[in-house]
Order: structure tokens, then sequence, then C-alpha cells
């Protein structure tokens, strides 16, 4: 890691948010990789409402930074405007790098291009899995396919360099801002690559309330982005349909799953189903709001669910 002297090549950007025991897995695992390497570690705190003195008396070496609007976009734009390394190495507060996450970070170099690695869940409790651990164990994250075919890759997970961020803009907020991002990015000509080696480790959500909370907001934010007219509200009903039916569609993935127990694989099963159709009709209750409205932010219903 750099010294007060010497100007870092690279920062790892991590924005927390009420998570302390997990931020503190996370720069446990990080410092040990940064040893000896130009690189600096910024944590920017995102109006947490719990203390974290304490994390900060235990990384004396890592810099902190308060962003106090909510979001974990803003957060990261402010931990981009706050320093000057030419490279930029995004994860979250709640995940577990591989213990080479930086080191193949530097190893994929300094071109201005956008690179993004597998993401692994791993269990906080022991088994038997809850549904919806089973189920995260199945689908939670699908970087490579988000990378060779969606063209993007998620901010838990993202290496690129200062000049594509400087040219493509800051993340926006409300939802889905990793995804946008590279849309932008790749607009102005830079490429997504997949980088099966830059592993980072990510817990699975414990119970359904949990998946509620990440797909609801999802789809708000998905939503919102989907166009205004006539045709784009069709595509969002047709949309509806088929995320109703790949419930039914998806179970053979479940029931394939080599890592999973008989009794885990029906539980995921039935989670599956039962998000599935709650998303379909999350979907259906949004066409109530007109195009206006929802360019005006109106159809993202912020209360608790």
């Amino acid at each position: 890691m750099t010294d007060n002297t010497t100007p870092a090549e690279a920062v790892i950007i991590i924005p927390h948010h009420n998570d302390v025991t997990r931020l503190k897995l996370c720069l446990e695992t990080l410092l040990p990789q940064t040893k000896g390497r130009p690189v600096e570690i910024v944590v920017v705190d995102n109006a947490s409402t719990v203390d974290i003195s304490d994390v900060k008396s235990a990384f004396p070496k890592v810099r902190f930074l308060d962003q106090p609007e909510k979001g974990a976009g803003l957060a990261r734009n402010m931990g981009v405007s706050q320093t000057s390394a030419p490279r930029l190495f995004f994860t979250d507060s709640d995940c577990v790098p591989d213990g080479n996450w930086v080191a193949t970070a530097f190893a994929i170099g300094d071109e201005d291009k956008i690179t993004g690695g597998p993401v692994k869940t791993f269990d906080e409790d022991a088994r038997p899995k809850t549904g919806a651990q089973a189920f995260e164990t199945v689908f939670a994250f699908p970087f490579e396919d988000y990378i060779k075919r969606q063209k993007f890759t998620g901010t838990v997970n993202l290496i690129t360099t200062r000049a594509v961020f400087d040219a493509t803009g800051p993340f926006r907020a409300g939802g889905l801002e990793d995804k946008v991002w590279c849309h932008q990015a790749g607009a102005l000509g830079y490429k997504v690559h997949w980088e099966p080696d830059l592993l980072v480790h990510h817990p699975t959500r414990k119970d359904f309330a949990a998946l509620r909370r990440k797909w609801k907001a999802n789809t708000r934010a998905a939503y919102v982005l989907s166009g205004a007219g006539l045709t784009n509200r069709l595509l969002w009903f047709l949309r509806a349909v088929v995320v109703a039916a790949s419930g039914v569609a998806h179970q053979i993935k479940v029931f394939r799953h080599p890592d999973l127990t008989i009794g885990e694989k029906l539980a995921a099963g039935f989670t599956l189903l039962r998000l599935r159709w709650l998303r379909a009709v999350w979907m259906l209750g949004q066409l109530r709001y007109s195009p206006q409205q929802r360019q005006d932010g109106q159809c993202q219903d912020r209360r608790a669910v």
C-alpha cells in the first residue's frame, strides 16, 4: 500500500452503509494484498446511522470519506472525485475479494477499458440453506452473462481507468447505475471485458424479505429506464409475462445445480416461483403510471417493502 509520499497508481473505492462487520472483513482481506503496491484504499461512508469509529481506528492506513446523501453511486462518485490515481478499482463493503484480486486488477493493465469478473456466493450461516440462500446460490450473480451478452459489469467487481470515468461521467442515482454507466461508456467506444481470475465473493441474502427489497428496487429502476412510448409500455407488459413464466422454465437450472441438497433445491424452486410471480405483479402494476409520471420518478415508490 502506498505511503504519504508515493503517489498511488490505483485506488480501491468501497461504499459503505451500516455494515460494519462485513466492512471489517473486506478490509482485512484487501490490506495484505496492497502491501508494497502503489494503491490507496478509500471507504466512502454513505449516510450510515451506526458508529464506524472503531473501524477507522483499526485501519489507520485506509482513508475514510463521508457522503451524507444516500446512494452507492453517489458514494463512488465522491471516492473518484476526492482521489487522483489513474486507475479505479471498485468493490463493495459486503464483499470479500479473492486473495489475488488486487494483483489481478493490476495485471489487467492501464488500457482505457472496463473489466469485470465472477462473483461467487457464500453463506454466513450453517446449512441447510434457506430458500433465499439456495436461490442466490443459483441465480444471484450471472456476471459472465452480464459482461459477454449484456455488455456491463456490476460495481461490486469493476476495474477501469480515470480517463474512462472522466469521459463517461459519474454514476447516476436511482438504481442500476452500474449497467447505465457501462452502457454509456460503451456508447463512447469503451469495451467491457471478462476476466475470470478477477474474483469477488458475496454473501447470500438470508431471507425472502431481503430478496424482495433487492428485486423491488431493481424493478423500479428498470421501469424508469425502459422508455416512455406506447411500444415501450407494450414491451414492458410482454416482459412481465415472460418473467412470470420463467419461474417454471428455470426450475431445471435449480434441480441440476450440483451444490444443493434435495431439500435446498425444493426451497430454491419455491422461492424462484414466488419471486418471479411477484416481480411480474410489480411490473404490471407499474403500467398504471403515465410516461410523464415515470419520467418524473413518481413511479419509484420509496415506501418500505
